[in-house]
């Protein structure tokens, strides 16, 4: 079956179409800051579930570019190594993507097929959920971009203008797609983050507010707080009163697999769309208690022999006493809306769906609870205030029957919040 699919990549085909573009400059960024370039590879792989039981996922994985860590810089070199080093190296959840407001991200997406099903000729594509494109042919809807055939690059562009918890999937039939794992976190940190040393964040919001101009989006003004900013400070939004400073930042991904129709796409049966049936609930690909494992898990069943990682992105969070923790949460399940609780820890909702939670008068509207529910497509930024002695608490689905893996009845959407 590889050697066949080696057969379908000749060496002049990957020379003319896996090309990943990287500027050293803009007009934007003349000189160089602020411009970001990734190159991930869709294809498919292997993953574990919390009991042991192996599943056969579509996803993306995250490539060095030319000359980095090794990757080749000849353009016919590095194709061939794009689609060695791509094949069966799908990720669940995909790679996470971090930007800054203000930044050029230029990602590369390659095709690089199905290694383990040569006979699926699937496009694939990268659709930034919530992202206010300004050109359609980057949204990664097919109807009115471009999707990515096998052994093709496309390079995306997007100039990131508001912060906030966002997510990626692929667009392609999308129902399937993000039911077989493309799908994985986003987010982009604000501008108010590179403020200089002990700065007036209330004096620094018109400098924010400068940037509507620009395509961005600010919110009313706050009251004036005092609040200075030093160096090293983070926030999750331009707050300008300081009200969502944070210690440490996790994305926690709500996800579902339907075994049944994994497994199906694996044997070349007819997918059961219409009797889908999650029966497997995750944070970040995991179960519990895969989810308090804060290392990468391997992957199993891999035919091509190598230890190709599959799931890198844990969901353990661990902070200090007193610390500020920000929980980035979106869900992209396709099926079912969720509802993510914590055990004696309360969470201050301060932003949904990319947007902080202000109104046209400047007063914050942030709630305190210890429930929150979201639909497929939403994200919310949550920040839990570290009580000042350590302790373990949990995040968990309040759905009470996803607190399993498939027939294991103790697992689940659950995870361990590690106070040291």
């Amino acid at each position: 079956v590889l050697t066949m699919l080696f057969v379908a990549f000749p060496a002049w085909a990957q020379d003319s179409s896996i090309v990943v573009q990287c500027p050293t400059s803009t007009k934007l960024n003349p000189d160089g800051d602020g411009i970001k370039c990734d190159h991930l590879v869709a294809g498919d792989g292997m993953v574990t579930m919390a009991d042991g039981y192996p599943q056969y996922i579509f996803s993306f994985a995250r490539l060095r570019l030319p000359g980095q860590g090794g990757a080749p810089t000849d353009p016919d070199e590095y194709a061939t190594w794009t689609m060695q080093e791509g094949l069966l190296a799908a990720n669940a959840p995909a790679p996470t993507i971090v930007v800054d407001e203000d930044d050029e991200l230029f990602l590369s997406l390659t095709n690089v097929g199905m290694a383990m099903r040569p006979d699926l000729f699937d496009p694939h594509t990268v659709h930034w959920h919530g992202f206010p494109q300004a050109s359609a042919v980057f949204d990664g809807v097919p109807d009115s971009s471009i999707s990515i055939n096998m052994g093709a690059t496309l390079t995306y562009y997007y100039n990131a203008k508001d912060a906030g918890t966002y997510m990626y999937h692929c667009h392609v039939e999308a129902t399937e797609h993000m039911q077989m794992g493309m799908l994985g976190n986003l987010f982009v940190h604000p501008r108010q983050n590179k403020l200089p040393n002990n700065t007036n964040l209330f004096e620094s919001f018109a400098t924010n507010a400068a940037n509507v101009a620009m395509g961005g989006t600010t919110p009313a003004p706050p009251a004036d707080t005092g609040a200075v900013h030093s160096n090293g400070d983070k926030y999750a939004y331009n707050d300008g009163d300081g009200t969502t400073a944070y210690d440490v930042e996790f994305p926690i991904q709500i996800q579902t697999f339907d075994p049944d129709f994994h497994d199906a796409s694996l044997n070349v049966q007819p997918l059961p769309f219409a009797g889908m049936d999650d029966r497997y609930f995750m944070l970040n690909g995991r179960g519990y208690p895969d989810t308090a494992v804060g290392a990468p898990l391997p992957a199993t069943n891999d035919p091509l022999g190598t230890p190709h990682v599959s799931q890198p992105v844990d969901s353990l969070v661990v902070a200090a006493t007193d610390d500020r923790i920000l929980l980035r949460i979106s869900n992209l399940s396709i099926t079912e809306f969720y509802t993510i609780g914590t055990t004696g820890l309360p969470m201050e909702v301060i932003g949904l769906d990319a947007r902080l939670l202000r109104d046209d008068e400047g007063t914050n509207m942030y709630y305190t609870t210890n429930s929150l529910t979201l639909g497929g497509g939403q994200s919310a930024d949550v920040i839990i205030q570290a009580p000042s002695t350590p302790g373990t608490y949990f995040l968990y689905t309040q759905n009470l029957d996803r607190l399993s893996n498939n027939n294991q009845n103790f697992g689940g959407m659950m995870t361990e919040i590690r106070i040291n």
